[in-house]
């Protein structure tokens, strides 16, 4: 009778795990995250009290997708130019935002998003210091924005892409920053 109770356990299980790898169900959670959570215990263990390079994804990005009803580019959407794009879609590029790729990658660092509005942002993390003098509406600065959180650039940040007169991809520790010119923030008419 045992063997009754634990295959009302791994059929479920054995059934959903295939339907992820082939494609059949979409499933929120990365399940090779969830497999491979023993190795990371034991890497934490092992580094002598160094905290582990976080590598997945923050909280606040999908909050930020779910707040502006965003949606990642389909298979067909990749690679098209930004204005051939619908409105309310979050993909990634280089600075150019020529086309949007639907993956994060080293020719497609930058998160770009469409809002319902039509307008187009970067988004990233920065300085509190550089969101400061965005707030502040000053003229002729520098704001560096990264595609992941550190201590430096600790904060969720979003910018128009027609506020940006100037932007550059530069290497950094780990991939790159994006060194955004703003020579004047417009007024918003209402």
């Amino acid at each position: 009778m045992k063997w009754w109770y634990s295959s009302l356990i791994i059929v479920p299980v054995g059934l959903a795990i295939g339907a992820y790898f082939t494609g059949g169900v979409n499933v929120p959670v990365n399940v090779t995250d969830i497999l491979s959570s023993d190795s990371q215990v034991q890497n934490r263990q092992s580094d002598g009290g160094k905290k582990p390079v976080e590598k997945t994804v923050p909280q606040e990005v999908p909050e930020l997708w779910q707040k502006h009803r965003l949606r990642p580019l389909t298979e067909r959407e990749e690679g098209a130019k930004i204005q051939d794009l619908p409105k309310g879609i979050v993909g990634f590029s280089m600075c150019s935002v020529a086309s949007l790729s639907g993956r994060r990658g080293k020719t497609s660092p930058l998160e770009i998003h469409k809002h319902h509005d039509g307008i187009v942002y970067y988004v990233g993390y920065a300085s509190d210091l550089h969101i400061d003098k965005y707030l502040a509406r000053d003229k002729n600065f520098h704001l560096y924005l990264y595609p992941h959180s550190s201590e430096t650039a600790p904060s969720l940040f979003e910018i128009p892409v027609d506020f940006v007169s100037k932007c550059e991809s530069q290497p950094s520790g780990d991939g790159h920053r994006f060194d955004l010119f703003v020579t004047d923030i417009p007024l918003l008419q209402s």
